[in-house]
């Protein structure tokens, strides 16, 4: 093999090395932070910090989903705001369960405070919400193999009549 093939051969190792790090990397907690402060930080709203105990509540709540992995809110009783995302494929990240929550920002319309007729932005607005300030995040795979992520917010947001920043 010539120097350029094992120049090509060194390259391939070192995107496939990347795209296995990059896929285990968007699940830490520092990738959920950073992907909800990015969002909060483009409308102007403070960072959110991890909280440990909202974290557990998210751990306990996924736990429960692994055997069905349904999108059904954990009914918290309204301590804490809550965001789910579940898809096949190792491409269900926690930064990107948060990318596609964010993704609802143009069906936002912050004038008249509400979602676009027949979209939903919720999500967004959840992730948003300016005194939402503690968060916490699980990602678990379920049986059926797909994965399931939840954030949970404290306080929760969401509040009717009111704006989210």
């Amino acid at each position: 093999m010539g120097s350029s093939g094992i120049v090509s051969l060194a390259l391939l190792c070192l995107t496939i090395s990347a795209i296995f790090q990059s896929s285990q990397a968007q699940n830490s907690i520092q990738d959920y932070l950073n992907a909800h402060n990015a969002a909060r930080s483009a409308v102007g709203v403070g960072p959110m910090t991890w909280d440990a105990n909202v974290a557990a509540f998210a751990q306990n709540y996924a736990n429960q989903r692994i055997g069905d992995c349904a999108l059904q809110h954990s009914g918290g009783g309204g301590k804490y705001g809550e965001n789910l995302a579940e898809g096949s494929g190792d491409f269900m990240t926690g930064t990107a369960a948060v990318g596609l929550w964010v993704g609802e920002k143009p069906d936002y319309d912050y004038n008249s405070n509400s979602c676009a007729p027949g979209k939903v932005c919720g999500h967004y607005t959840q992730v948003v919400w300016r005194n939402s300030v503690r968060l916490g995040c699980a990602r678990v795979r379920c049986n059926n193999g797909w994965w399931f992520v939840t954030c949970n917010y404290d306080p929760p947001g969401n509040y009717v009549g009111e704006k989210p920043y």
